[in-house]
């Protein structure tokens, strides 16, 4: 046998270490809004950023130079000990397997302020072997440090053997909280011919036939990311948890934020990451469903009860797979009203 029985796969993996979850804890995760800790004056910012978005990451690998490497940790563990985070989430990603840092990273972090942590975000994630890592690791220090909860483990897909991975990375352990794109590395290890950080490219795109009178034929930019974020969104449904669409690097360019953060919300994404503060308010509005579609969706939900049957509603044919699509919306919309009083009134909770 090659893959853990059932009745394994739930068990702790140390004495003493917290029961894992059979299934995520409900959350609203619409940006995870990214902060570099050994920054003082940023961390002091901390308690009005926790008001405004669903989840606080202290970044301590990519754009954090080597010689700042140990204050962002320090300054990661002073800040979770300083502020209360209430219904924000408080993750953290740490450096890679394979650096000199992560390893302090996770010990240092979880023995200070491992109640208060939720998720770990692993980069460059390659295979299951580096979950099922993690996931030990992660239960003997939760053992040590009396931890009550367990920590989750956010994967970030940057590599292509790890999309090639993808399903076995999503199963890997119970621990698993989501996936990330993170586009940047995955393009560099695909050998991909682009520098943007997420988005399209202008050249990637479909040329329209030849015009009977010779003038320009149209072309129609495409989206490098799609294949890949519904193969992560696949894979992470199929074991529920939850995909992410990652960076967008252009901040001057919102509009174009926006329609790849939407693209990413259709298909099934949870939230994208902010690394800027005017994304913040982008990742709310795309990410929170649209009020007239929550209103229709509990038109949908108040006619069909108990989900089975056929109803018209405003002249369309609605059943039973319109009503699963209809308590999407609809659970969705109810995380999002308990934290924001303006959209409970627009959507008529």
């Amino acid at each position: 046998m090659t893959t853990k029985p059932p009745r394994k796969f739930f068990e702790p993996l140390a004495i003493g270490a917290p029961l894992p979850f059979r299934e995520l804890p409900p959350a609203l995760e619409r940006m995870i809004h990214f902060f570099p800790p050994h920054v003082e004056k940023l961390r002091n910012r901390l308690p009005e950023m926790i008001r405004e978005v669903d989840v606080l990451l202290g970044n301590l690998e990519d754009a954090i130079p080597i010689e700042a490497k140990e204050a962002a940790r320090a300054g990661f563990i002073k800040a979770g000990i300083d502020n209360d985070f209430g219904d924000t989430g408080l993750w953290v990603r740490v450096n890679a397997l394979n650096s000199p840092w992560f390893l302090d990273d996770v010990s240092e972090i979880v023995a200070a302020i491992g109640d208060k942590l939720d998720v770990i975000m692993l980069p460059k994630v390659e295979g299951p072997w580096d979950i099922h890592y993690v996931d030990q690791l992660l239960a003997q220090l939760e053992a040590k440090h009396k931890v009550t909860k367990p920590i989750l483990v956010h994967a970030l897909l940057e590599t292509a053997l790890g999309v090639a991975n993808v399903e076995a990375i999503a199963g890997a352990s119970p621990r698993m909280h989501g996936m990330s794109l993170g586009p940047a590395d995955l393009a560099a290890s695909r050998g991909m011919k682009t520098t943007r950080v997420g988005g399209g490219h202008p050249f990637y795109g479909v040329l329209a036939d030849p015009t009977k009178d010779g003038s320009a034929r149209p072309f129609y930019q495409q989206d490098l990311w799609h294949y890949t974020v519904a193969k992560m969104v696949d894979a992470c449904q199929a074991h529920g948890i939850r995909a992410f669409y990652g960076p967008f690097g252009d901040f001057d360019d919102s509009d174009a934020c926006e329609a790849q953060f939407r693209n990413a919300f259709l298909m099934g994404c949870a939230g994208a990451w902010s690394l800027h503060p005017k994304q913040i308010d982008i990742a709310k509005r795309v990410f929170s469903p649209d009020a007239d579609e929550v209103r229709f969706a509990l038109k949908i939900l108040q006619a069909m009860p108990d989900g089975s049957g056929a109803v018209m509603i405003d002249g369309k044919m609605q059943d039973d797979a319109t009503w699963k699509q209809a308590k999407v919306i609809v659970d969705l919309a109810r995380r999002v009203a308990a934290r924001d009083p303006a959209m409970k009134e627009a959507y008529g909770l």
